[in-house]
């Protein structure tokens, strides 16, 4: 009974909402969840990305051992991503305790960046079919040319997702695409997945030894959001995607233009 003590009633049904999504479309998570904690709950952005990020790892952790299961994780690129993710967020959030959390700048530039990748990530959700259209009409790169490619694809991801805790999905998918155009869309998706536990847990992490977690806020909204996800995920393969894509991509813009001109 101690523990139902702990959780708050507020963030425990964001996270069941957030998670419900999360379920139904794929995609959602961070885009969701750091904007809500800032904008409708007034959390201090360092502490609402750092919250996610371990957030982000519990779940997603869950979601690479289904795909695991299923033989849908290409193994080579998930490490040649985290080569370049995993150093580039130490650095990140390194660069963040020395300039401090509590900075009213740094809070700021959270937010600004934030903001973009929302929009970013509402960007590639409206042209997801023309992205993969043009990824499978793209010859397929040098091996060498892929791993350095990847490489830094990994360091960019590291870098968005210890600031936003936003990026690995949006623009770690498009790039999957890009560089690996032979490579069948639930491989993308699981490799994405996958990459994204090492990432969030370290840079979450990193943000546990700076101060920016909040130990109540992570297990309230873990509680909400595991059942969410379980839930809808049974129903997910009836709905329509194309239309939760869209209003998804809809609500990303409208958040991440409000934080852009706040």
């Amino acid at each position: 009974m101690w523990f139902l003590s702990f959780i708050d009633p507020l963030y425990a049904l964001s996270g069941l909402v957030v998670g419900a999504i999360v379920g139904l479309t794929g995609v959602g998570g961070g885009s969701l969840m750091t904007p809500l904690l800032i904008l409708l709950f007034g959390v201090h952005p360092a502490t609402a990305v750092g919250t996610d990020l371990l957030y982000a790892a519990a779940t997603k952790s869950a979601g690479t051992l289904a795909h695991g299961f299923n033989h849908v994780i290409e193994w080579p690129v998930v490490g040649l991503l985290a080569a370049g993710s995993v150093p580039a967020a130490i650095m990140t959030v390194w660069v963040l305790a020395q300039t401090g959390v509590a900075n009213a700048q740094v809070q700021h530039i959270i937010s600004l960046v934030l903001g973009a990748m929302l929009l970013l990530t509402a960007l590639t959700m409206f042209l997801r079919p023309q992205l993969a259209r043009f990824a499978a009409s793209r010859p397929e790169l040098s091996r060498k040319r892929q791993a350095v490619l990847t490489i830094a694809t990994g360091t960019v991801i590291g870098v968005l997702v210890s600031i936003t805790s936003v990026g690995a999905g949006a623009v770690g998918v498009v790039a999957l695409m890009l560089l690996y155009p032979k490579l069948p869309t639930v491989r993308i998706i699981g490799s994405d997945i996958a990459h994204a536990v090492p990432l969030t847990l370290v840079a979450g992490t990193g943000h546990w030894v700076i101060g920016s977690i909040d130990g109540q806020l992570l297990a309230s909204l873990l509680v909400g959001s595991i059942p969410g996800i379980l839930i809808t995920s049974h129903f997910a393969p009836r709905i329509n995607e194309t239309i939760l894509r869209i209003l998804l991509g809809l609500v990303l813009t409208a958040v991440g233009s409000k934080l852009l001109l706040s």
